[in-house]
Parts: structure tokens; sequence; C-alpha cells
């Protein structure tokens, strides 16, 4: 794509990045058949390409207004166009830039759910405090309100801690421990299972949530805080981080990219991103030691996050792990499609977010699935509100020997 874009914009890093992914998109349009906005909208404008235009006009100097950044909020940022797309276009990293920008030419209008968003979802002891008194006040919510409101789910104790020669640390995440404490306990008592110990850190958010809601030194500095929080445990013998949320996986493993211009931390930032893994990295090695956990069923769906087949390209090994250990997986219909949650766009964008969801559990419970199973905690509290069926987190159905 030919560009022009300003100086003021060219000689920055964010202008020269964008400027070479720019250049890389060839008009195809095969990103359309893929773009779940797209397919609800019928508009251009609210697919990759359109989108891609649009950061390409502010770029090139036109002023941003609200209809360029209505559409810029109404992108799910799952990345299925980038799967799809034949030259490579790193459209996940164009659309933040193109955020920021049109935020920081535009401005918003305050709005109390974005600076709930920012300010309480990060801090896991705040958002489980507001989740508790949300779930005490859920019988007496209208219903748009208490199915924003996850059921409360009973906590698995976390295993006794046991010394083990290999270690690894485990993002805990910020609203995974309030909303399924089950998660992080099942993966520890897992990997401790495997011979695998767990070593506690103090890590904080990943910062995802703000790097997509255009606040790139707010996201930077939560990367560096968990870089301080990991890196010693890393250079002390533990061999990864393991992120059991697709969607902070996803962002984790591009630290690197995010601190590339960090004197201080660029170095550190690629090999904390180098040793990321989801769960499924670890256990395909351990495969012959895995079993079906004790009353889990065995008939499941498997819903696959955007952040782990599109972000992380991770694309089907959980279902040939899961397959492999003795689970009989239903058959799923356009699997790469979105299921709406997508960090906070299930929040901010509940309209489009309720019919993707709609698409994706008639897909998923077409083939009379037990269960759901699946890698990320947003896809799993946004199907659970609607699901007939209970939705888990994909380590919670495995046992070792």
């Amino acid at each position: 794509m030919e560009t022009r874009i300003q100086r003021n914009h060219r000689d920055t890093p964010a202008g020269r990045d964008a400027e070479e992914i720019l250049r890389k998109c060839t008009h195809c349009g095969f990103c359309l058949a893929t773009c779940p906005t797209y397919q609800l909208q019928g508009d251009e404008l609210d697919s990759p390409r359109g989108r891609i235009y649009l950061i390409k006009q502010v770029l090139e100097g036109q002023t941003p207004g609200p209809r360029t950044q209505h559409h810029l909020d109404r992108c799910l940022t799952c990345r299925a166009c980038e799967t799809t797309c034949p030259s490579g276009v790193e459209y996940g990293k164009l659309l933040d830039l193109g955020r920021e920008l049109v935020e920081e030419e535009t401005g918003r209008l305050p709005s109390p759910v974005r600076w709930g968003l920012k300010r309480i979802v990060p801090r896991p002891r705040l958002f489980g405090a507001a989740l508790r008194a949300g779930q005490l006040l859920r019988p007496l919510l209208p219903a748009v309100l208490a199915e924003k409101i996850p059921a409360r789910r009973p906590a698995r104790a976390w295993p006794i801690p046991r010394t083990h020669p290999r270690r690894v640390v485990v993002l805990k995440g910020c609203v995974q421990p309030g909303i399924a404490p089950e998660i992080n306990p099942s993966t520890a008592a897992l990997l401790d299972q495997l011979g695998i110990e767990t070593v506690p850190t103090r890590e904080g958010c990943c910062g995802a949530l703000d790097q997509h809601l255009a606040e790139p030194a707010r996201a930077r500095a939560r990367m560096r805080a968990n870089i301080d929080a990991w890196y010693p445990a890393l250079a002390d013998g533990a061999e990864a981080v393991v992120v059991n949320a697709s969607g902070c996986g996803a962002l984790v493993k591009e630290y690197g990219y995010h601190l590339r211009d960090d004197p201080d931390y660029a170095e550190r930032a690629r090999q904390v991103a180098e040793r990321a893994i989801d769960p499924v990295e670890l256990l395909e090695a351990e495969a012959e030691r895995l079993r079906p956990a004790t009353g889990m069923p065995r008939r499941i769906a498997f819903h696959s996050p955007c952040s782990l087949q599109h972000g992380q390209r991770l694309a089907g090994r959980v279902e040939a792990l899961l397959q492999r250990v003795g689970f009989e997986l239903t058959p799923v219909t356009d699997t790469h499609l979105c299921c709406g949650s997508a960090g906070t766009y299930s929040v901010l964008q509940p309209k489009m977010a309720r019919q993707l969801r709609e698409q994706r559990l008639a897909a998923l419970t077409a083939g009379s699935p037990e269960a759901i199973a699946t890698a990320n905690i947003g896809c799993l509290a946004h199907l659970a509100a609607k699901s007939p069926v209970p939705v888990c987190h994909y380590v919670e159905f495995l046992e070792a020997d």
C-alpha cells in the first residue's frame, strides 16, 4: 500500500512501524472473509481493510473524528485477519498504534465504564471485592446487568508446596482469581503432579487491558514491573513463564516488541517473551502421563480463543492434546471466529458481543457436548453466562499419574 505519512509521524518509532506494516497491505480483501465484525455489519469500515485505510488517513494528516474512533473501537482485536492475510500484515500492532494516535488527537468524553475498566480490573483485590459485592446483589439486578456479573464458582485449594528440580513461574492474572478461582490452583496441582514446581512471584496485570484501551505508557509500566518480578526466578533456573489465560499470554509473548526501544529492559523483555508459554506447550511433552481428571465429562467441545489461535498461533494443539489424552471432541464449525469476549469488548460493545456469543454457542453445542473447554478467562466468563453446559479451562480436565 502506497503511503505518504507526515513527517511528524514518519520520524517516530511508531510512525516507522506503521509505515512498514501499511506497505505490506495489498488491498486483497482476504481479511473480510474472516472478520467477525464485517460479517455482522457488512460495512467496509468495520473490516480490517477499512480500518487500515482509516489509520492510514490519520497518519497522512487527515484529522480523525468520532467516526474514525467509533470504527476502531468496534474492532475485537481478534487477529483472525492476520492468520488469513497472505502478505503478513501485522494488523494488531497497527491497530494499537492507530487507536493511540486517534486517542491523542481526538480525545474522548469521560466514561465511568472505561475508568472502572482501567482502574479497578487490573487490581485483583479491588476487582475481587467489587465482584463479590456484585454477586451478592445479582438477584436484585435487572437481567441485562446481572448477566455481566459471573456467578460465583467454587475455589480449589492450592496444592501443598513441594520442591522439584523443574520450576516455572505462573501468571495468576487480574480477573481470573476472582471469576474462576479454581484455574490457578488446578494449574499448579497439575504441574506438581508432573514434577514441576510453581515459583511464587509478585507480578501484576500483564498490561493487555491498557494496551488495547490506548494507554501504552501504563501498559509498558506494567510490563516492566512483571519483568522485575519474574526475571530473578528465570535467572535462577525457572524454565518458563506459564500463562494459562491465552489473552495475557499473547501480550507477554510480545513484551520484547513493546519494550524493544527501552535501553534498560529490551534484553530482559526479549528473554521473558521467549520463555512465555501456554500450558499446552509444556503439557504436550508430558502427554503420556496425562489422563482425564476424575469427575470431568469426556465428551466436550473446545472453544479456541482468538488469542490462542491467532495471537499465539497455537491453533489445534490443545484439541490434539485433549484427544490424545482420551477426550471425545464434538465437531465445531467456524472455529476461527471470535466469541465476542475480546478483553473489555463485551462490556464496551455489548450488542455485537452478544450476537457473536450466540453464534459461537450455537456452533459449540451443536454436537451435544457435556461441557465446553477453553483457554482464556474472558471467553470462559462470556460463554458461561449463556451456555447450557459448564464452561471450564482445559487444564481442569487433566490429571497426571
